[in-house]
């Protein structure tokens, strides 16, 4: 960054800020944790756009998967993440 205002490159965007390991997970990577001031508004701006939401998702079917999450709040949580979707305008399948 050049100065206060301007946001790094990689701001928002999911697959920098919160990488899928080989293992199926995600993390912030150590450059993210250590030397970001803007790591917390980053991650958000990043899982609030079309790709998060997808993410956002999946943890919910690994919730279900796992036993932790019943049919009934799984289905809740899915149709809320879609309205949101739909009122983003965001077709992710």
């Amino acid at each position: 960054m050049t100065n206060d205002n301007k946001l790094p490159d990689c701001f928002g965007v999911l697959d920098e800020v919160f990488p899928l390991r080989p293992d199926g997970f995600r993390s912030s990577p150590g450059r993210c944790m250590s030397r970001c001031d803007l790591k917390t508004k980053c991650l958000k701006k990043a899982m609030e756009g079309g790709e998060g939401l997808k993410t956002q998702e999946e943890l919910i079917d690994r919730g279900y998967e796992s036993g932790m999450v019943s049919f009934l709040e799984r289905w809740s949580k899915k149709k809320h993440l879609r309205r949101r979707l739909d009122r983003a305008n965001l077709d992710v399948k």
